[in-house]
């Protein structure tokens, strides 16, 4: 395959879909630069399909879709180089299109920045797992503590991480957001969820857990916002600087611990309930719809819709159904992909097909199968459905779940699920 200047690949894209004067906002995923343009007509979508590193371009979620493989973190790098698009500086559009178009946007936004880290942490709780499992490691071992915690630190101060995006998103103070998320896991707070009652100057505190949680303090950081734009407003100039964040904060915890954790804990746990009826009436039915439809999300983006829910369900029960039948799903279009290469006598053809479906084995990321082997050729990609239906169906009929926030891929299977009893059996 001809190597790509991603610098040249940059410009030509940005060119290509109207100019930086066309773009009202331009972020990233896994694969897919995902440009939020002022007028899509002026986007030559089939011009830029055909620039040597691009996969494929589609609309959806409200925004034009750059497919570009695992490289796009190198092509967004260069657009910030000769754009004003990325970074700190970039100016995020106002949100448009239906409810849906905009949850998933936003989902995307809070998540997509801690994505590989995310997915580093996961896969290095798997190999701790693996390493103790079969005897490799010891995990009463200090080294075994100290590997533990890299795993796990990210997972478990997850609120802090998520402060740092949301104030972004919803353009606040994010110093001031993380100090929030700090107070939430700091240990004195963490040690009062022990049972006993819990009281805030003879007001009673309902204790949730917030170590892991994902919705507190995207909620909080969302009230954050309007609050320090009121208080920006009546506060003296003289005084502003330091009394925002002093009174932010002073209201913003007690406000979580009061009302906004029990409250989106509540909602969490909803949801999740919601879930596990429809897995408790027909699990087979459940993953069977989950693990045909799976990649269809991935397509048009809807995927992320369905992180949140993932992440709370692991920190609240320390586990996610939902998982279940992902592997079955993204790894049927892995397959398809490698029999497509292994078929194929289009040279072209199994030079992308081979990397895709390494892509999807390892790392379990199917954009570049679905993009540039499968859909075009429609049959491959009709027939992974079908076996992420089936393999989603028997995996949520024999009760697999998740214990952790992985990419589903092709991975042994962590001790924790190897145990008749339990949740990730």
């Amino acid at each position: 395959m001809p190597s790509v200047d991603y610098r040249t690949l940059a410009g030509d894209i940005l060119t290509k879909v109207g100019g930086e004067a066309n773009v009202a906002s331009l972020t990233h995923c896994a694969t897919r630069l995902r440009f939020k343009l002022t007028d899509v007509t002026k986007a030559d979508k089939a011009g830029i399909e055909r620039l040597p590193g691009v996969i494929t371009v589609m609309e959806a979620g409200g925004q034009l879709h750059v497919v570009i493989g695992n490289n796009v973190p190198i092509v967004y790098a260069e657009i910030g180089q000769i754009s004003k698009l990325t970074g700190d500086n970039a100016e995020a559009a106002p949100e448009t299109g239906s409810l849906l178009n905009r949850f998933i946007s936003l989902v995307s936004s809070l998540f997509t920045p801690m994505l590989w880290p995310l997915a580093g942490a996961g896969l290095l709780k798997a190999f701790l797992a693996m390493f103790v499992q079969f005897g490799w490691l010891d995990a009463t071992s200090q080294g075994y503590t100290i590997l533990f915690a890299a795993s796990d630190a990210l997972f478990n101060f997850l609120p802090i991480l998520l402060a740092v995006t949301a104030a972004k998103r919803f353009k606040t103070n994010q110093f001031t957001s993380m100090a929030i998320a700090g107070a939430l896991v700091y240990p004195s707070i963490v040690a009062l969820n022990d049972g006993n009652p819990v009281s805030f100057f003879g007001i009673p505190v309902v204790m949730v857990s917030y170590v892991s949680s994902v919705l507190p303090i995207l909620v909080g950081v969302w009230l954050q916002s309007y609050l320090e734009k009121f208080l920006a407003r009546v506060i003296p100039s003289a005084f502003r600087n330091f009394m925002v964040p002093l009174l932010t904060m002073l209201i913003m915890v007690p406000l979580i611990l009061l009302s906004v954790g029990p409250l989106t804990s509540f909602a969490g746990k909803a949801v999740s309930s919601g879930v596990g009826m429809l897995w408790n009436l027909s699990p087979f039915v459940g993953g069977l719809i989950m693990g045909g439809l799976w990649q269809v999300f991935v397509l048009f983006g809807l995927h992320w819709g369905f992180v949140p829910v993932i992440i709370n369900d692991i920190a609240t029960q320390g586990h996610s159904i939902l998982t279940g039948p992902l592997p079955a799903a993204v790894l049927a279009q892995a397959a398809a992909t490698l029999g497509v290469m292994i078929r194929t006598r289009n040279k072209a053809l199994k030079e992308v097909s081979g990397p895709a479906a390494l892509s999807g084995f390892l790392a379990g990321i199917t954009e570049p199968a679905i993009y540039g082997v499968t859909l075009p050729l429609k049959k491959p990609f009709y027939y992974a459905l079908a076996g992420g239906a089936v393999g989603g169906a028997i995996a949520a009929s024999g009760g697999s779940a998740a214990t952790g926030f992985v990419f589903p891929r092709f991975w042994p299977c962590p001790p924790s699920c190897r145990s008749a009893t339990s949740p990730c059996r």
